[in-house]
């Protein structure tokens, strides 16, 4: 049978940001339709039409996960069907024992399905938040390689992107996560793609950043079903006046961060985050920059109360925490990761620093 173009969309980023929607239909505004049969391959993007059912949309709620996070994916699919009159989206939420999940915040959420009926939906989300790199659970990661078998859409929001790294279902694929996780992610997987993105959609699989960048996922996806002018309105209906695409930045510059001016001392603390492992003395870091090694020393003296090598110090053994709490990385390789030459070495200055040795706070986070 020959596929149809409707039939070969499977939102893949780099061909669906740059396809014009007169290539989807002549008539229709596309839209994803359910797919009733579970058997078949499931048809992510369709043309409209007026009996279709609602695109139905499940939330896999993780404990102590984040409410904004939430909140910016389930939001814009209520607003849809408000503003549009029509039951265009449902949205079940679910947990993997079935039981009460609480936010982050303590607020508690009663599962709406069953887990095992998870076929019923046409899309699955995860949203997580802290603690998400401790769970290690075979029976969620096999269900997840299931779902994207099934060529549902699989996503997930913030954290969320950690559970499916372990699944496997990221290998290979651009991918997104908060930007605090965004280097731990990369260290334990390096076969991933992860980017610096808001929000990352590859064939069947989306992930985002977590926080407000999943309006921007959600719109951009009922821009896709439903068309722009419907995502328009829903975004005015957020105070949220600019939709930003996919590569717009999560967090703000290095200088609006820490409130500095000086382009040098600007470049020298991007240098110096580019070689957390392969390190740099401060006489070439001064040569990267184009100043003198006198100059240098004074800037970070008159800006942050400290040498060069101080901060960049600091910023070494901040990656190794880092790694250390979200990371199963044996403190070996967390040392190399953070231009240690050996362990005795990274575990000296640590504990220096945090007044506990390495193993003391890894057995901490359980």
């Amino acid at each position: 049978m020959t596929e149809t173009l409707s039939d070969c969309m499977i939102l893949s980023r780099d061909c669906l940001l740059a396809l014009p929607l007169s290539a989807l239909t002549s008539c229709d505004k596309p839209r994803i339709v359910k797919n009733i049969d579970t058997t078949k391959k499931t048809r992510i993007m369709t043309p409209s039409h007026d009996d279709a059912p609602p695109f139905t949309v499940g939330f896999l709620l993780f404990p102590h996960f984040a409410m904004l996070s939430f909140s910016s994916v389930i939001e814009p699919l209520r607003i849809a069907n408000r503003l549009s009159g029509q039951s265009l989206y449902r949205w079940e939420l679910l947990s993997l024992d079935n039981q009460v999940v609480e936010a982050s915040n303590g607020i508690p959420f009663t599962p709406t399905l069953d887990h095992d009926e998870w076929r019923r939906l046409d899309a699955i989300i995860l949203v997580a938040g802290t603690g998400t790199s401790l769970i290690a659970s075979d029976r969620l990661f096999k269900w997840l390689r299931e779902v994207t078998r099934s060529r549902r859409l699989l996503g997930s929001t913030s954290t969320g992107s950690i559970l499916l790294a372990k699944a496997g279902v990221l290998r290979h694929k651009r991918c997104t996560i908060h930007w605090e996780d965004q280097a731990s992610l990369q260290e334990e997987y390096p076969d991933l793609l992860v980017t610096n993105e808001l929000f990352e959609i590859e064939e069947n699989i989306l992930t985002c950043s977590g926080g407000t960048a999943g309006l921007d996922m959600m719109l951009s996806l009922i821009d896709r079903q439903q068309g722009s002018d419907l995502s328009k309105h829903i975004a005015d209906q957020c105070i949220h006046p600019d939709i930003r695409p996919a590569h717009d930045k999560q967090r703000m510059s290095l200088e609006e961060r820490l409130g500095i001016h000086n382009p040098a001392l600007a470049s020298a603390i991007h240098v110096m985050h580019s070689h957390i492992e392969d390190t740099i003395n401060c006489e070439q870091l001064a040569g990267l920059v184009g100043i003198s090694h006198r100059q240098l020393q004074r800037l970070f003296k008159e800006n942050f109360g400290m040498t060069p090598a101080a901060y960049y110090l600091d910023m070494r053994l901040e990656h190794g925490d880092n790694l250390l709490r979200k990371t199963s990385l044996d403190i070996i390789n967390i040392a190399t990761a953070t231009g240690f030459s050996s362990t005795s070495h990274f575990s000296k200055c640590y504990r220096k620093r945090y007044g506990l040795a390495p193993r003391e706070r890894r057995k901490a986070r359980h």
